[in-house]
């Protein structure tokens, strides 16, 4: 088959959850024979990106802007795709779905992966909320399948629109080898790790409030940024104490490098499906803390240590953690051996080659 990936910022991944989705899928699919495109917004690339170089990248403008980089890429991707020779395109993003039926115009079948409600997000307005009430609306007519990546996601889906959706979450694969820490000025399990993008919804704040509680001289490690709102970056820097790291977004080796030496994970997003840099933590073993909500306890199960959204809970779960060895270990060891069985990128791609044979009725 011949796949297009579309509404991503294209890889490599230096986002988030879909473009890491993007470039682990794509490189899936090319091992069991098809041919990948993926979809890449310039801001986000160049010319020397070092990726998988079976797969083909589409570099298109965008306009590089919160409230219309999404919707600007989308048009001209789908556009681009509807003339392209792909037999299917796999749509990521709910603010894609007004640009799904253009691709079906000419000929393709369209699978739109809609992640979480992305209404939700704190960083949206009242006029992005309802835009986005309206895409999600709308990614149940205009596409020719529709992907959820958790059941709590599904199940809104069927009960607010009567729209069924087929469930693939997302993978933990972690690369072999000996991933060294020490350029991070890091001793090995000996800090705290916090992996996100510093948006509201991923709950900054409240991580750093609840570290300020915490009696350790371990280092909280902070890693991710704002790529819209350095002024919301700032803010959460005057709010940490001298314990406290932020190192910018990291990608790579030296990501899972970090992820592979932390002593405890805290895990704080509350909006969204299935969390990559979740499921990541715990397939690096490492002892996870994560924030109550139907999807991350979807995800998380009985292999991580759940906490409320409350500064004094989290505070007194990760003293716990800090003061008891015996516990970071036992939390770990359920933590990987949970990412192990339930969530590979391999078993990711066999579903979806399964979903585009379907949808492409071969046999």
């Amino acid at each position: 088959m011949k796949i297009a990936i579309v509404g991503t910022r294209g890889i490599p991944n230096r986002y988030g959850g879909f473009e890491q989705f993007a470039e682990k899928v794509s490189s899936q699919l090319a091992d069991r024979g098809h041919e990948v495109t993926v979809y890449c917004r310039k801001p986000f690339t160049t010319p020397d990106d070092e990726y998988d170089y079976r797969i083909r990248r589409i570099i298109l403008p965008t306009i590089h802007q919160k409230h219309l980089d999404t919707w600007s890429s989308g048009l001209l991707s789908s556009v681009h795709a509807a003339f392209s020779d792909n037999d299917v395109v796999l749509m990521c993003n709910v603010a894609n779905s007004p640009f799904a039926w253009v691709p079906r115009l000419f000929g393709k079948a369209v699978v739109l992966n809609v992640d979480g409600l992305d209404r939700r997000r704190g960083k949206w307005n009242a006029l992005g909320r309802a835009a986005l009430h309206v895409c999600e609306w709308m990614s149940t007519l205009t596409p020719t399948r529709v992907v959820t990546d958790a059941k709590p996601i599904h199940d809104y889906y069927r009960q607010r629109y009567g729209k069924n959706s087929t469930v693939i979450g997302y993978g933990s694969d972690i690369p072999s080898g000996d991933l060294d820490v020490g350029p991070f000025d890091l001793s090995s399990r000996r800090y705290v790790l916090y992996v996100s993008r510093l948006e509201p919804e991923n709950n900054p704040e409240l991580v750093l409030a609840a570290w300020r509680k915490v009696r350790t001289d371990w280092p909280l490690v902070v890693v991710g940024d704002n790529r819209y709102d350095t002024g919301y970056l700032e803010r959460l820097k005057s709010e940490a104490d001298e314990r406290v790291r932020f190192t910018g977004s990291i990608y790579g080796d030296g990501y899972w490098a970090l992820q592979k030496h932390a002593g405890i994970f805290v895990f704080a997003c509350e909006v969204g499906g299935v969390h990559p840099a979740l499921i990541e933590a715990m397939a690096s073993e490492n002892a996870v803390l994560y924030l109550d909500s139907p999807e991350n306890n979807e995800t998380a199960g009985d292999a991580a240590i759940q906490y409320s959204k409350s500064a004094d809970d989290l505070a007194a779960k990760l003293q716990l953690l800090l003061d008891d060895p015996e516990e970071r270990q036992r939390w770990s060891k359920l933590a990987a051996v949970r990412a192990n069985e339930l969530y590979r990128w391999d078993d990711v791609a066999a579903k979806y080659e399964q979903l585009f044979e379907d949808v492409l009725g071969k046999k």
